[in-house]
């Protein structure tokens, strides 16, 4: 098949490389010349395992196209993912303008029967807007399918080739013929192609998304109950987890989540359910929780230094939101960094991919250093804070740890190690929900 992209965001340029790698022809499309341009020479615009070799291969063999006009991309194809981002709003709602803005455009390129996919998380009653705006410049048959995404950053490559499912709304039977043989590579082991209504395909896109988020705010809340209890809260993981109708995943405690979903739809969704007058108090707690993971973490280092952090040199390992990508959006870190600066601290960061992207999100900010590795960071600290679960920070050399730091301490956002062991090592051990803390 010959299909399009339009945007060549995160998720459209893991789409459209996916796609390319199943045979089909793709071309992306983007406004921005210097991206495509990049693009075009097999330069990844953002850090994603896998991918790169797949976007190699394809523009090798001249499936995967970068392009700047919609026209071409249009013209060319049969099928029009559009991929462009729905950033929020100060009051959480998402901004549809891009999406809105090229279907308009569409409606004046279509010549012939096209199915255009709205592949972005958008709110509810999207696909009815995207038609409408289409239809006010188109004079031949289309057809709007809503075919959320669900990758996982850190694991997208493999999430798009063997997904746990496929979502598509749709009423065009054309259409669902034509996505359900698209899809067919993908999914040749069983997992299913769900068909449904656009409405209920844009809400389980949001559904999922704040299901998890919700998940991982109850453990948080289970994590804080066991510190004043004594209760290890690694313990009680897996022992929730173990029941299949609770399942293991998403129960780790933390200091909350972030990134570029999560937050952005949990906000979206709760706007539409306010727009509706439907109090979802659920919702509401999982964002308060979710906000208050980061203070507690801050309050224990502040707590451990008797409030007294002016002139303080932090060590801080992992800055992305989560292990396995450079992405920073909403990502705890910088809110512990931007308190621990406000505080007087000096911070000495390190991570291995989003070195470059905090960089330029702390530009001019003389009280945040980077440093090219993790020991590096240590040097006359007076304390380590583990932020991101990367894995090179699972197995550090302990001793080396202890005779660069002032003070052997580690704040451990993401329990990477056992108390006990860091007690036999003389480090002065603080993490998540695991027995009562801070007693000085």
């Amino acid at each position: 098949m010959k299909i399009s992209v339009v945007g060549t965001g995160y998720v459209g340029l893991v789409s459209g490389t996916c796609l390319a790698e199943t045979g089909h022809t793709v071309y992306c499309v983007d406004i921005d010349k210097e991206k495509i341009d990049k693009l075009r020479m097999g330069q990844l615009t953002f850090f994603e395992p896998g991918l790169d070799a797949y976007l190699q291969r394809n523009i090798k063999e001249d499936r995967l196209h970068f392009t700047t006009s919609l026209k071409e991309a249009v013209e060319k194809t049969d099928i029009v993912f559009l991929a462009l981002p729905t950033p929020p709003g100060e009051d959480g709602s998402a901004d549809l303008k891009y999406i809105l803005g090229v279907s308009e455009e569409l409606g004046k390129l279509i010549t012939s029967y096209k199915i255009i996919v709205d592949k972005s998380t958008v709110p509810v009653g999207t696909a009815q807007k995207v038609r409408e705006q289409i239809a006010k410049n188109c004079k031949t048959d289309f057809d709007v399918v809503s075919n959320p995404e669900f990758l996982k950053e850190g694991a997208a490559v493999e999430g798009f080739m063997k997904p746990d499912r496929i979502i598509i709304g749709t009423a065009s039977e054309k259409a669902r013929h034509i996505m359900a043989e698209l899809y067919a590579p993908f999914v040749r082991q069983g997992n299913p192609v769900i068909f449904m209504d656009e409405l209920s395909a844009e809400m389980t896109k949001y559904a999922a998304n704040c299901y998890l988020a919700m998940r991982i705010s109850f453990m948080n809340e289970i994590a804080n109950l066991c510190e004043k209890t004594g209760a290890d809260v690694e313990m009680v993981r897996k022992g929730i987890g173990s029941d299949n109708r609770i399942g293991k995943r998403f129960l780790f405690p933390g200091i909350g989540y972030g990134g570029s979903c999560f937050p952005k739809d949990v906000k979206a969704l709760a706007f539409t359910a306010n727009e509706l007058n439907f109090d979802f108090k659920i919702l509401k707690s999982v964002m308060a929780v979710n906000q208050r993971q980061r203070e507690i973490f801050f309050d224990k280092v502040k707590k451990y230094f008797n409030g007294k952090l002016a002139g303080k040199k932090i060590a801080v390992w992992g800055i992305a939101f989560k292990p396995n990508t450079d992405d920073i959006r909403e990502a705890p870190a910088l809110y512990i960094i931007d308190e621990l600066t406000k505080a007087g601290c000096e911070v000495l960061a390190y991570d291995p991919e989003a070195m470059h992207n905090a960089a330029e999100y702390y530009a001019g900010n003389a009280a945040v250093v980077f440093k090219k590795n993790m020991y590096d960071c240590l040097a006359n600290a007076d304390a380590l804070l583990i932020i991101t679960e990367w894995n090179i920070f699972r197995t550090p050399d302990f001793e080396k740890i202890k005779s660069m730091l002032n003070n052997p301490v580690i704040f451990d956002g993401r329990n990477l190690f056992e108390p006990d062991a860091m007690q036999e090592k003389g480090v002065a051990y603080y993490s998540v929900g695991r027995g009562l803390q801070l007693e000085r």
